[in-house]
């Protein structure tokens, strides 16, 4: 796979021109959402290198990363006379970039595309690596390839039309990066004040954060080794997404990431011994700052069936990327079934939506208890109540 350049902008419409020149092309496309096509096409529209260029927009958020919208993109391209020898700009979040990007790696084989990430998650992760796909049959990116794009254009300017949501989408991202490079970024990255946004500083920590991400890629380009740390609190965190749009309350991927890592961070400290005060400090940050994905433990099974799809996995076991400290990196670590509820069961309890009558539920519906030795069964379960309770303290 080919390496791919990757700019941080001081402007735009210079690193933009030299980056289209050095792709000779018979037509320029852009590819656009809803939300850039308000925001940020007003600011591309007055560049020269772009005045001659096809516009195709498309619906916003993850909910259109589908085959339908990927259908009405390779149509429109089509149908405005784009060959393979045309160019594709992406300019938008994950979505676009991904959708975009794959787009573009299968129309009529194949033809140049740059990205221009116009959020935080699609500058540190989406946009960078390669990877292109779209969700399919409710599972995210279940259909893509490692297509990378010439350049990706990383400008910070775009953030500071981002609301507080999207940024911590795309912090997710970056924290994952902290956790798997050293110590003394992920401390950085727990000091950043969001109550007061320092648009250098982000940028700067964002710099630092493509270059984690690119290292990685360099080293494993299609994913077969390394490359699977980039995956940290990802199989929980896709379960979550998984869920939440098959029950149509969608979630933003950085979220769900973040929460995953929380999930992931526990095998971590059960499994590989990761410690147990720098898992206490990422739930912390993690609770103040994206709050509690809501589900409950009569959700548990369809959450393992949705890890049981993660494109991680091998011969049917659930693989994961885990920590036996920060910059210590195991892949291929595997967990029973029984493991990832009691994983479920720390998230809620750690996360502060755990109740010990959530815990009660699930054991009396696991093994159908009859009404005698059920009512003795919560009796004593109320009696450890408080034992539970000092339990989750030792995480807070």
């Amino acid at each position: 796979m080919s390496k791919q350049e990757v700019i941080i902008c001081h402007n735009l419409e210079e690193n933009l021109n030299k980056a289209i020149n050095q792709c000779p092309h018979d037509k320029l496309f852009v590819l656009a959402d809803e939300h850039t096509r308000e925001l940020c096409i007003p600011v591309l529209s007055e560049f020269d290198c772009i005045k001659n260029a096809h516009f195709i927009y498309i619906g916003a958020e993850d909910v259109h990363k589908n085959l339908e919208t990927l259908a009405y993109v390779w149509k429109e391209l089509g149908d405005k006379g784009a060959s393979r020898h045309s160019l594709l700009i992406n300019l938008g979040g994950g979505m676009v970039t991904d959708l975009g990007g794959f787009a573009a790696s299968t129309f009529k084989r194949g033809i140049k595309y740059i990205n221009i990430p116009t959020t935080l998650l699609a500058m540190v992760d989406a946009s960078v690596g390669g990877k292109t796909g779209i969700n399919f049959n409710g599972l995210k990116n279940e259909i893509g390839v490692f297509s990378p794009a010439e350049s990706v254009l990383i400008d910070a300017n775009f953030l500071k039309s981002l609301d507080i949501r999207n940024l911590l989408s795309g912090y997710a991202e970056m924290l994952k990066h902290g956790l798997i490079s050293t110590h003394d970024h992920w401390i950085e990255l727990l000091k950043f004040d969001f109550n007061n946004i320092d648009y250098k500083v982000l940028q700067s920590l964002v710099g630092k954060s493509v270059q984690i991400k690119e290292d990685i890629v360099e080293q494993d380009p299609f994913e077969r080794g390394i490359r699977k740390a980039l995956n940290l609190g990802h199989t929980v965190g896709h379960a979550f997404e998984s869920l939440a749009l098959e029950t149509q309350h969608p979630i933003l991927h950085g979220y769900a990431v973040a929460w995953g890592i929380v999930c992931e961070l526990y095998f971590s400290h059960i499994k590989t011994g990761f410690p147990k005060d720098k898992l206490r400090q990422t739930i912390l940050f993690v609770k103040e700052h994206y709050g509690v994905m809501p589900f409950n433990c009569k959700q548990y099974e369809r959450l393992y069936e949705f890890m049981k799809h993660d494109k991680k996995n091998s011969a049917g076991i659930i693989n994961f990327t885990l920590l036996t400290e920060i910059g210590n990196i195991q892949i291929n670590q595997s967990a029973s079934k029984d493991e990832i509820f009691e994983m479920l069961d720390f998230y809620h309890e750690s996360m502060g939506c755990w109740s010990p009558f959530k815990q009660m539920e699930r054991i009396v519906q696991t093994f159908h208890l009859s009404d005698t030795i059920k009512t003795s069964f919560i009796y004593s379960q109320l009696q450890s109540i408080k034992l539970l309770t000092i339990k989750q303290l030792e995480y807070l």
